[in-house]
């Protein structure tokens, strides 16, 4: 039996009916850990499998037994979190992240904690530190970032869903890079407390899984409103997984069009526009939309990122500037010679982006388009810092927004490296991009292609 080729519920319900036990589940996991892992570099701390734990014997517990894998962001309590920087090489947790409370509670047992850019600031995810974790596709090419580490050992059976962290794309880029599925909620949806920040305007928190349905069931456990959270907020407890199946007939999608996302390679945009036609032969209304006005947000998110970034690292950048890496050592300097006419210019633009795509979204249920322009690039090289920046251009706009936005594969470039369609729709609707993602899910085979690693 293939355990990974299965979703988290269907393994979930093997564990309850004893079919297999959660230990053989871990094992499986272990078994490609230790296959792969000295070479894709996916984690840098593995939880041993005799300290494994697992909150057992409750009911109604929707990870029973499924091994997740923990961006290295998330405070764990005993275990390493070093945030993929040198200043926390040795800082271990004395409590767990909320969120990681709320998958403990649903039964699940951390493997360990993923790999990420330092301190989250890059899409790379070629880390000074710990070193660069490689794209299971080809491993002379990056697996993405921030989340890099998490996307890896998802698409590789390394462990069979992971939490991620997403600023400028750090969910969407590696998910889409590495053919597996990201979703970033809405701002507010899931706690962010016990992360490590990097803006605390930008960030969110969500899963990477191989399929939507999985994503939906990881939001159901992940979302909630934490009071002691200034950026959680309060709403009716969402219901992802009930309406994955509701019909698609007449819902109107937006297809992004215009000069902005014609910036984005050949290969890509034909990927996208397939996806469109085979959502419209679910009845789905396509109708071709201008948003060359997501370029001023993705402009936006990168100076707020670095501002931010800078702002919570002042200390460290001021006492020991030579413990960071080169590139992120330069983004964190960069950011803090921003002036404050400059960052109040950039909040202003995100209240008008976050406005346009609020009338945008009135008018369709989603909006679809590339997640990255470009598929993975190489880790080293001429060009590849280069090529790396154009990542965050078509998922930067919706951490600015603070909108739901959904990665699934839709495509392979003629090299075979993946290519990731974005679905995003209006505030806490990510019912509607699961349902769409879904559905463009259960119509293609993208999302069983297995890696080659």
């Amino acid at each position: 039996m293939n355990l990974s080729s299965l979703s988290l519920t269907d393994q979930r319900n093997l564990v309850k009916s004893r079919e297999i036990t959660a230990s053989e589940l871990a094992a499986a996991c272990y078994r490609q850990i230790e296959r792969l892992n000295p070479t894709l570099n996916a984690f840098i701390t593995v939880v041993p499998p005799d300290q494994l734990i697992t909150q057992g014997g409750t009911q109604n517990m929707p990870l029973e037994g499924i091994p997740l894998a923990v961006k290295d962001l998330y405070d764990t309590k005993g275990i390493r979190t070093t945030a993929g920087a040198r200043f926390f090489a040795d800082n271990i947790p004395q409590e767990d992240a909320y969120v990681v409370q709320k998958i403990k509670r649903a039964g699940a047992q951390i493997i360990g904690k993923t790999n990420t850019h330092e301190i989250a600031l890059g899409v790379t995810n070629n880390n000074p530190h710990y070193g660069a974790c490689r794209n299971p596709w080809d491993i002379t090419r990056t697996s993405g970032g921030s989340s890099g580490g998490s996307a890896v050992a998802v698409a590789t059976g390394m462990a069979m869903a992971a939490l991620g962290t997403d600023t400028g794309g750090s969910i969407r880029i590696p998910a889409s890079l590495c053919g597996v599925v990201g979703l970033k909620p809405t701002y507010g949806r899931v706690s962010l407390r016990g992360i490590l920040p990097l803006s605390w305007n930008l960030d969110h928190a969500g899963p990477i899984t191989r399929k939507v349905e999985d994503a939906a069931l990881m939001l159901q456990v992940m979302g909630g409103y934490d009071e002691l959270d200034p950026s959680s907020v309060k709403t009716l407890p969402g219901d992802y997984s009930s309406h994955l199946k509701d019909s698609m007939k007449e819902r109107k999608v937006a297809l992004a069009i215009g000069s902005f996302i014609e910036e984005a390679e050949q290969e890509v945009l034909e990927a996208v526009r397939n996806a469109a036609q085979v959502l419209e032969t679910q009845g789905v209304v396509v109708t071709e939309v201008n948003v060359d006005f997501l370029k001023e947000g993705t402009l936006a998110n990168a100076l707020m990122t670095q501002a931010d970034g800078a702002a919570f690292h002042y200390e460290r950048l001021k006492e020991h500037p030579d413990w960071f890496g080169a590139d992120v050592r330069q983004r964190l300097e960069t950011g803090a010679a921003f002036t404050s006419s400059e960052y109040s210019l950039a909040r202003r633009t995100q209240a008008e982006v976050k406005r346009r795509c609020e009338l945008l979204l009135n008018l369709y249920d989603v909006l679809i388009l590339p997640t990255t322009p470009i598929p993975a690039p190489v880790l080293e090289g001429e060009n590849a810092i280069e090529r790396a920046r154009q990542l965050t251009h078509f998922t930067a706009p919706f951490n600015l927004t603070g909108l739901p936005a959904l990665t699934v594969p839709c495509g392979f470039t003629k090299e075979g490296l993946p290519i990731g369609l974005q679905i995003v729709s209006r505030a806490w609707n990510e019912a509607g991009v699961l349902r769409t993602g879904y559905a463009f899910q259960q119509a293609t085979n993208w999302h069983t292609q297995k890696c080659p690693a």
